[in-house]
Formats: structure tokens, sequence, C-alpha cells
């Protein structure tokens, strides 16, 4: 498709204008990434994806797709991938992540397979298809919660991040407890995370989960409590 070609041609090029080779093995080192790093700052990065799709829009949810698989798929550096995450969640585009492109994301999730990718599409790409689209999303994210794939669970676990208010409880208590008992860091993590942000909403809720669920990780536990043990200081 020109117009996703056109995108992806216009935020390579200005990447590799952005360039700093002497920044870019230390991201690279940072992130214990295969993918080499160009150098580009992650806010920078984001400024260019933007003004990349401010100059060059997309006419519908097919072309908005191929620019991102685009990118993701022939990215010969992180920043590329960053970018695709960049369009993915793009205000302009948000109506189009509907259910029916929850294999665009399990591929961002499944490939890029690591914290600095997964937490961007989950909080962001999942918490807009949640909010549109809450029942196929709630029966999604449960069963993403029992994956054999950590990163399809660390999705689940991180989907209402944002939803303050509007978090669903027993949702979150469902994607949370499939993985209480694994001993993988980016799931305690993850599970502690999501706790300590709905803490600022609804502190009661989290302390009576932590003291209900024994079996929560030190590592959960710890995180989930940061919030609360900085208010009470």
């Amino acid at each position: 498709m020109p117009a996703a070609t056109d995108v992806r041609n216009a935020i390579g090029a200005a990447l590799r204008a952005a360039a700093d080779p002497d920044r870019a093995p230390h991201q690279q080192a940072y992130m214990k990434s295969e993918m080499p790093f160009l150098g580009v700052a992650v806010p920078q990065c984001r400024r260019i994806a933007k003004s990349a799709l401010r100059a060059h829009p997309l006419p519908d949810a097919d072309a908005w797709e191929a620019a991102i698989l685009a990118l993701w798929r022939k990215a010969a550096f992180r920043e590329e991938r960053y970018a695709a995450i960049e369009l993915l969640t793009f205000p302009r585009y948000t109506r189009w992540i509907e259910p029916v492109r929850a294999p665009l994301i399990e591929e961002l999730v499944v490939t890029g397979a690591w914290w600095d990718y997964v937490d961007a599409v989950a909080s962001h790409a999942m918490g807009a298809m949640l909010a549109g689209h809450p029942r196929p999303t709630k029966a999604l994210l449960r069963d993403w919660a029992r994956s054999d794939n950590v990163w399809k669970r660390r999705t689940a676990i991180l989907a209402q991040l944002r939803r303050k208010q509007a978090t669903d409880k027993k949702l979150l208590a469902d994607v949370i407890e499939p993985s209480i008992g694994e001993r993988e860091f980016f799931l305690r993590k993850g599970i502690g995370w999501a706790l300590r942000e709905f803490s600022k909403t609804d502190p009661d809720w989290v302390i009576k989960f932590i003291a209900t669920h024994g079996d929560l990780s030190g590592l959960s536990r710890r995180e989930a409590l940061k919030h609360l043990e900085r208010v009470r200081r």
C-alpha cells in the first residue's frame, strides 16, 4: 500500500538522520537487545513518528495495519519498532483498535517479547480495545492470562494500568490469579505494578486482595504496596 510505504520510509529516513552512533551501543546493552539501536532517544523517536504520521495520514484501517506491520517486520533497528507502536496508539487511529485487530497486537507482543514493547502495547493499545469493546476484550484477556506465553500473560495483567476508576476489579483479579504462583520475574513484577497503580484509585481493594492472596510473591507484594507506604509516611 503506497500510504503505508510512505509512512515507513518517512519514519525510517528521519530516524536515521537523528542517529547517534555513540549512544546506540549503550541503549542496546541496557535493553539487552539483539536488535541494534540507532541511538535515538525515546522522546525524540516519538516526536519523529508523530511528525511523520501527521504528514502522511492513512486512509483506512487496512493501510494503518499495513504500515504498522511494515515498520515492525522490516525493522533493522529497535527505534523502528518503537515507531510502529507509536503508530498503533496514535490518537487519530485508536478507533481502529478493535477485537478484529487482536492478531496484530498478538504478533507485536509475541515477537517483541520484551518489556519495552509489551508494556506500551498492553497499557495503551489493549487498554483502548478494552475501553471501546469491553465484552470481547475481557474474554480475550482472560484467555491470554492463562497462555503459555509469558508476554501475553503480562499484557493481560497490565491492560488496565491507565483505567483508574473504570478498572474492572473482577477482571483484574481474574488476570492476576493464574500467574500468582509463577516464578517468572516479569509476571511477578507486572502483578505488583498493576496492583500498585490501582492502589492509587482503590487502596482498600488492593489491601484486601493482598490479604486474601497469601501466595502472592514477595516481589509482587512489595511493588503493590509502594504507593500506599509512601502515602502513609
